[in-house]
């Protein structure tokens, strides 16, 4: 794709002092399947996208800024989400929920849309000259996430991409919202939402890989904790402390969540029974399954593939 800078707002005079922008947005093949409307200001680049194809689409991103996308609504037949093989994500409710690709990580998106997808992305500078220096905000190492949600977080991005989408002219305004992003994304990683990658005491990046693709080929089957451990050199134990500090989350969590989404995107079959479907995803009984979806979702496997039709 070619080098697309976002443009700055027209209300800026040329004698301005030029805007931060990005060097690449979010890549979207093929291109006519999304319309964009875009504007930037000091420190922050921002861009509504609408998704106007109802064929599949694939979306990629790396560049060195920060990236965080938000997700008003859309709903997928399916679709895949990863970033560098790190985290992986199968979601197809993706409707009011945001993601967050630090600088220097690829993330990599194919989707197949049931419901339109429609939100936006804010390309953040790391050395924003808005954001106050006692935040620091470009020595703070963050840890993508994909479709979480953070309520402040949400409004001051909506607030924002609503600017662009309006094309409100009001520069005082949008810099007090970029200021503002700045400090809400800081707030949430202070609280763990955003965890630094490589805490003392956490996975290496190639031990973390190794467990996650593992977790992530081997959904169908009961692992065990030994098998994880021996893949990157740790004692069970180890290995399990490492993980849920450098996941948020022990092994068999994570392993539990990724069958969740593993099942919501064969649930989308509906040729395929709830009883393949418990099979694929690694349960034994109907029932369990039944608990641990319902856990995850709030709904039962059939109600779940009720709101699919």
């Amino acid at each position: 794709m070619p080098d697309d800078r976002l443009s700055a707002p027209r209300h800026l005079d040329q004698d301005e002092a030029p805007v931060t922008t990005p060097k690449l947005r979010v890549e979207i093949d093929p291109p006519t399947a999304a319309t964009r409307s875009e504007a930037s200001w000091p420190g922050l680049a921002a861009e509504v996208v609408h998704i106007t194809a109802s064929g599949p689409f694939k979306c990629g991103f790396s560049a060195s800024c920060h990236l965080l996308m938000s997700v008003d609504r859309g709903t997928l037949v399916h679709g895949e989400s990863r970033v560098q093989d790190v985290i992986v994500s199968t979601r197809r409710d993706i409707g009011r929920t945001l993601s967050f690709i630090p600088k220097g990580y690829v993330f990599h998106g194919t989707f197949l849309p049931l419901t339109l997808p429609w939100g936006g992305n804010l390309y953040i500078d790391p050395a924003m000259s808005l954001a106050d220096p006692e935040l620091r905000l470009d020595d703070i190492e963050f840890e993508p996430r994909l479709f979480f949600d953070e309520p402040a977080l949400w409004t001051t991005a909506s607030k924002i991409l609503r600017l662009v989408e309006e094309g409100d002219d009001n520069r005082l305004y949008a810099e007090t919202l970029t200021a503002a992003l700045a400090i809400e994304l800081v707030r949430f990683r202070s609280r763990g939402g955003l965890r630094p990658p490589a805490e003392r005491g956490g996975l290496a990046e190639w031990q973390r890989r190794a467990v996650l693709e593992f977790i992530n080929d081997n959904l169908d089957r009961n692992i065990s904790l030994k098998e994880l451990a021996s893949l990157v050199r740790l004692s069970p134990n180890h290995l399990c402390r490492a993980f849920a500090r450098a996941m948020g989350m022990p092994p068999h969590q994570y392993h539990r969540r990724q069958r969740i989404e593993r099942a919501k995107l064969l649930l989308a079959d509906t040729h395929r029974s709830i009883t393949d479907v418990v099979s694929a995803t690694g349960y034994t009984a109907s029932s369990n399954f039944a608990t641990a979806f319902r856990r995850v979702t709030g709904l039962s496997p059939r109600e779940f593939r009720r709101t699919l039709l």
